[in-house]
């Protein structure tokens, strides 16, 4: 079972790192600026999703849920 838990962590660390790479790839977001939200209801702010950006969150909230995964897999001792 050791190499099964070298493989997780090798897993594990990937992810980490990725996660990291990903997070500092988005744009900030502006709160509490009023005049700039209403500029999102363009054509790019209402296809978002289908954009680069829109890319970025749906792979970092899968990196995020494999990261909490493999943290509490890794952290049940039963390797």
């Amino acid at each position: 079972m050791g190499a099964l838990r070298v493989t997780l962590t090798v897993i594990f660390i990937l992810v980490c790192i990725a996660l990291v790479i990903l997070v500092l790839m988005q744009e900030g977001k502006t709160a509490g600026l009023g005049a700039v939200s209403g500029a999102a209801e363009t054509y790019w702010g209402k296809n978002k999703g289908r954009s680069m950006e829109g890319k970025l969150v749906k792979i970092t909230t899968g990196l995020a849920v494999a990261f909490l995964l493999l943290a509490v897999v890794l952290n049940l001792n039963i390797f």
